[in-house]
């Protein structure tokens, strides 16, 4: 009796994964068990979201001060009109939280993943608001700037 076997260059995990299959490297697990079965542009879309209640425009720093800390200073659509927000913060990830709680879209970090990619850094990062959670991804050149675009779509999946 022969037998026929069947081959693939896609192992079942990368399957599952879409940013495996578009990268080479898996997603963080929960996220992976979530996104199971997504294609990437459902997969980006969902979790990438540059379109919501809240937009990242501009981003700057000012010259850190000697305690450490830096002024970092944004401008963000929000709810259809346009802010200039600041915050002084030892980081850029910490200075854009600050910005999005006093905007009232407060949230809290439970995860935080980068990836270099063929295309600069992915930000993965899971995030809380008042019991709800959702991951949420950045893509951009630098890592700072991933992980901003990952915090504004994780503040938008939690809006919405």
């Amino acid at each position: 009796m022969n037998a026929i076997t069947h081959s693939s260059d896609q192992s079942p995990q990368t399957r599952r994964d879409p940013f495996s299959a578009r990268y080479g490297k898996p997603l963080p697990r929960s996220l992976r068990e979530e996104a199971a079965s997504m294609d990437w542009q459902t997969f980006a879309s969902t979790y990438s979201r540059s379109s919501g209640p809240v937009r990242l425009g501009s981003w700057s720093t000012a010259a850190g001060e000697a305690s450490g800390l830096r002024r970092y200073n944004a401008t963000l659509g929000m709810d259809g009109s346009i802010r200039t927000v600041a915050a002084t913060a030892p980081g850029a990830i910490s200075a854009m939280t600050a910005m999005l709680s006093d905007a009232g879209f407060g949230l809290e970090i439970l995860q935080f993943h980068q990836q270099q990619t063929s295309d600069g850094t992915a930000t993965f990062v899971e995030c809380e608001h008042e019991g709800r959670r959702r991951w949420a991804m950045g893509l951009a050149g630098s890592g700072e700037e991933s992980s901003l675009r990952a915090l504004v779509a994780g503040a938008n999946r939690l809006q919405g």
